[in-house]
């Protein structure tokens, strides 16, 4: 009777993961710019692929093999978001533009210095005459 029960959990949770990653998928094409497209791959895919490890470590026979989809799990969570996160404030530093319909930008404007504007005093790496590459032959 357990092992039904949990045969028919696993069943489940693999159903809503994977529905979870096509949610993810979908999302990754129909949303309108990187930022939200990057959440819905992080989000999504990551609670997605959470739900069918959860399912594998529910169904397995060895602890091994359970602690490492527990250790999967967390793993996905802590670095999904964390890494769109990153990804999205290089895009936004890059310049990506948000969709228009965005209803706030939260993040302070971001210019590139022109080359040449350091202020006096501070030397930029690049033009200082004194700094010369150096050339490492052999080991």
């Amino acid at each position: 009777m357990i092992d039904t029960a949990l045969t028919i959990l696993a069943g489940l949770l693999v159903v809503c993961g994977a529905a979870f990653a096509a949610i993810a998928a979908f999302g990754l094409l129909r949303l309108p710019d990187i930022y939200t497209r990057m959440h819905a791959a992080s989000k999504a895919g990551a609670v997605g692929s959470g739900m069918i490890l959860l399912a594998l470590a529910l169904v397995s026979d060895s602890g091994p093999e359970t602690l490492r989809a527990i250790a999967a799990i967390a793993f996905f969570l802590l670095t999904a978001p964390l890494s769109a996160h990153l990804l999205a404030k290089a895009a936004y530093a890059v310049g990506y533009k948000l969709w228009p319909g965005s209803v706030l930008d939260e993040m302070p404007q971001i210019s590139p210095k022109p080359r040449g504007s350091d202020t006096p005093g501070e030397a930029h790496p690049a033009s200082n005459a004194e700094v010369k590459p150096t050339i490492r032959r052999g080991s």
